[in-house]
């Protein structure tokens, strides 16, 4: 028992791209008519799901949209497919089949019954990607944290002593059937663990942005879907060496720098994890240490792929978990409950000259005016444009606003002093009543205080 422990704190596991041969994999993408995904063409889900096997050096071998008129509770697909897939696997030598999909337990168990090879769903391919990308001790536990949560539900195939050398968390293959509630309780004791070492994360994290804001250093958080762009841009605006490739989820751990704006004044630019659609909760979840960047930023920029043929529908899945983590409204993604965004509409380099010219025109003169901004962060077309645009969003001042603080609240008083233009103040009772002006990123950190 002490021995499963130790490998579990040990964080030396091999990238799956330098751990062994690529693997012959089968990528299939079952989709409904009508279903939740029905606006995301189904070619590019295919596409996604071929980018997240090649991230981790899969051969992928073959890969289709399985259309379903309806769900078959035992193997999610129908009979029919199931038994076409099973020879087509048969045939190319395939020894991994991606379902990009969630899966219960018992349909990877009847698939993998019915093609007699390894088959994983969505979820345990993303995790698989974080395992064999995540570079820092923080990442580490982060991924960690969601694959544990992850294989508590389906210890009978993926939780695996005797496979620790190659790397990754064991999705890939491996006996796993034995010492069930040992290793249940196993991973519920590594879990506490991990999330106790995360709290210490997050409060590391807390006390450097209150030095930042102490020395009025706000914070741009880059945030979009996966290969979007954010590391190229952010190579760009801060000139850090940060790993941009043309490759999902290229970037795992989060990285800050500090830059100086056109109007003199710095700023400090964060770099975050690409999101994808249906991010599985969990792993949300997991990465919430990292991800508290982007709710406490002053200034968030969505950095969109604008020539991707499915921009929009990624728009809608950032703004998803936006939501979820509070750090944009729910119904209300322009201006938001959180801090304001703004969008770089970026690799306008790959659109063709019409198109470009008519998203420029809309970008200057339409609704979106002064919200989006066409860039390319690989040849920097438009970047300066945008960095003025941050410039002026965080010295924004807004009207002088009134507000009621309990006398007794002496740090929120002097933050206000601290941050913004203290007009006038009156005391009443126990409240102290001031009006105050503060600019757009001070006035988004004031609301989320005193919603603490």
């Amino acid at each position: 028992m002490s021995e499963v422990a130790d490998e579990q704190d040990k964080p030396r596991r091999k990238s799956l791209e330098t751990a062994r041969p690529a693997t012959l994999a089968a990528v299939l993408c079952p989709y409904e008519s009508g279903g939740r995904n029905h606006d995301r063409s189904v070619s590019a889900r295919v596409g996604e799901a071929v980018g997240l096997a090649r991230a981790i050096s899969l051969d992928v071998r073959l890969a289709e949209a399985v259309p379903l008129r309806r769900i078959t509770p035992a193997t999610r697909i129908g009979k029919g497919a199931v038994e076409r897939i099973a020879a087509a696997v048969e045939e190319q030598g395939v020894g991994l089949v991606i379902v990009d999909d969630k899966l219960t337990p018992v349909q990877q168990r009847n698939l993998e019954k019915a093609w007699s090879t390894k088959v994983i769903d969505r979820t345990g391919l993303i995790l698989e990607i974080f395992g064999a990308r995540a570079r820092t001790h923080e990442g580490r536990l982060q991924v960690e944290l969601a694959a544990l949560d992850y294989q508590r539900g389906r210890l009978v195939r993926s939780w695996t002593h005797l496979e620790r050398q190659r790397g990754g968390f064991g999705f890939l293959g491996g006996p796993g059937e034995s010492q069930i509630e040992m290793d249940r309780r196993l991973i519920g004791d590594r879990i506490v663990k991990i999330k106790r070492d995360l709290e210490a994360v997050r409060r590391t994290r807390a006390v450097n942005r209150a030095g930042r804001q102490k020395a009025r250093l706000p914070t741009v958080a880059l945030v979009g879907y996966t290969n979007a762009g954010k590391s190229t841009l952010f190579n760009r605006l801060s000139g850090a060496g940060v790993m941009a490739k043309d490759l999902l989820f290229a970037t795992l751990d989060p990285t800050m720098r500090s830059i100086t704006l056109p109007n003199g004044k710095g700023c400090v630019v964060s770099d975050t994890v690409g999101f994808i659609s249906d991010l599985p909760t969990h792993l949300v979840a997991a990465f919430r240490a990292t991800l508290e960047e982007v709710i406490e930023a002053d200034l968030i920029v969505h950095v969109r792929d604008i020539a991707h043929e499915d921009s929009e529908r990624q728009r809608a899945d950032v703004e998803e978990v936006l939501t979820q983590l509070g750090a944009i409204g729910p119904h209300d993604s322009k201006t938001g409950a959180g801090a304001p965004m703004i969008e770089a509409l970026n690799k306008i380099d790959c659109l063709s000259a019409d198109v470009r010219q008519t998203l420029q025109t809309r970008a200057s003169a339409g609704p979106e005016r002064a919200r989006q901004f066409p860039i390319s962060a690989a040849t920097g077309e438009g970047v300066d444009a945008l960095l003025q645009a941050i410039g002026d969003y965080l010295n924004q001042v807004g009207a002088a606003r009134e507000i009621a603080v309990p006398v007794t609240d002496g740090a929120t008083i002097a933050w206000l002093y601290r941050h913004g233009e203290v007009r006038s103040r009156r005391d009443e009772g126990d409240l102290a009543l001031l009006t105050v002006a503060l600019d757009q990123a001070a006035s988004a950190q004031l609301d989320r205080r005193l919603a603490r």
